[in-house]
């Protein structure tokens, strides 16, 4: 799975290369929120560029649904992708993606041209891995690279689909970047390893748990999904979010953490409010209390500052560090403190550390320690799945080397 062919295995001279990106950029009146994903393309498409190569870029953007809706065009993203390239992206506007104006401006292409095809999930089939729009991307080009992480997870047309009409099929430098250190910090970590499980649910990362428990040496849990793990003990939560069908995985879970010698963290306090904050980051007033001493008709919404020491503590040591999800309501400011904590702590120390995506990757970036990480995912869903040990598709699809 984890030794793929990449960019710098091929050549691509006078060669058409179809690039699977992902520009599923935020967009506001058309105007590029947060360019983030085009600025992390970069590095694959001017290789690819520089190498004469003729790059056809292609890319989902939102949830169109199969059907061409114009607040959803690529459009904007081949005016900023030109500007941030320094020469024409230019754009292929149509709506079944593979039609007239991307064949004709295929056609007219010179190595080192780029073009960029319309949003993919215009087409129904997209979704599916239907093989009709599959075979009509492939016949663009002679060389597939997939630097999409975000959609790894998924089979679609356009990162596997794709896959099975071309020859070459190759990874591009975020592909590989994100292989290298997800892959490789949950198959061969450094020891002492860490990883630290956030966000409000722990139906969402039931697998994580168990696939992390026998490959981590301490799992710390925060975050919503804390609470659930607490009343499994026969503590009293109040009014916090816990996941009634999930209490004996987690019993399960503490039980298989002590059988196989691992240290598993649960917060030792928390910090506890009557109500959740509306709107989400109105000013709203907290007390700490102890995870023993939770008032029956409030509920926990970060960890406490007593929990956060202990978590930052245990960071130090650790040689691997991987974080999936925030340790509290991180988008109100008073809520944050935990997930600062944490972050401060992943920003000092020396290990290799991995923010897994989703809403950890903002958290890291919006309080200012992106620069500090080893590596930040760019894919939610598809890091999960790699820390669950499952097989991606988008990255199975590529040749191996």
């Amino acid at each position: 799975m984890l030794n793929k062919k990449s960019v710098d295995d091929i050549n691509v001279k006078g060669k058409k290369v179809l690039v699977r990106c992902d520009f599923n950029v935020p967009l506001k009146e058309g105007k590029i929120t947060d360019e983030n994903r085009l600025v992390a393309a970069l590095p694959t498409i001017k290789k690819l560029i520089a190498d004469g190569g003729k790059v056809i870029l292609c890319s989902h953007l939102g949830k169109p649904k199969g059907e061409p809706k114009p607040e959803l065009s690529l459009a904007p993203v081949a005016v900023r992708l030109s500007e941030l390239l320094g020469q024409e992206v230019k754009f292929a506007a149509d709506p079944e993606v593979v039609g007239p104006n991307a064949k004709a401006a295929v056609e007219a292409m010179a190595d080192g041209d780029v073009v960029l095809l319309e949003n993919t999930r215009y087409r129904v089939e997209e979704t599916k891995n239907g093989e009709a729009f599959s075979k009509e991307l492939a016949s663009l080009c002679e060389v597939f690279v997939n630097d999409a992480f975000g959609t790894a997870h998924r089979a679609h047309c356009s990162n596997v689909g794709v896959t099975q009409y071309v020859d070459t099929a190759v990874v591009g430098y975020l592909m590989q970047k994100e292989i290298d250190f997800l892959g490789n910090a949950v198959e061969n970590p450094t020891r002492p390893f860490v990883a630290i499980l956030g966000g409000a649910k722990v139906a969402d990362k039931l697998n994580v748990i168990s696939n992390l428990l026998e490959k981590c040496d301490t799992l710390i849990i925060g975050g919503g999904m804390a609470y659930t793990f607490l009343k499994a003990q026969g503590k009293e939560v109040g009014k916090s979010l816990v996941d009634d069908t999930k209490l004996d995985y987690c019993k399960e879970m503490t039980e298989k953490a002590e059988k196989l010698g691992k240290k598993l963290l649960l917060p030792i306090d928390t910090a506890v409010a009557p109500e959740f904050p509306n709107p989400i980051d109105a000013e709203i007033a907290v007390s700490n209390v102890s995870v023993d001493a939770m008032p029956a008709e409030e509920l926990g919404l970060d960890i406490g500052p007593e929990t956060a020491k202990l978590y930052a503590d245990a960071v130090k040591s650790a040689k691997t560090v991987v974080w999936n999800g925030p340790m509290g309501v991180f988008e109100n400011p008073v809520l944050a403190q935990g997930t600062i904590a944490v972050a401060k702590a992943l920003a000092e120390t020396d290990a290799t550390t991995i923010i897994g995506g989703g809403d950890s990757a903002a958290a890291v970036n919006q309080l200012g320690f992106g620069d500090k990480m080893s590596h930040i995912s760019t894919g939610g869903g598809a890091s999960l799945e790699f820390l669950e040990g499952k097989e991606l598709p988008g990255v199975a699809a590529a040749n191996d080397k």
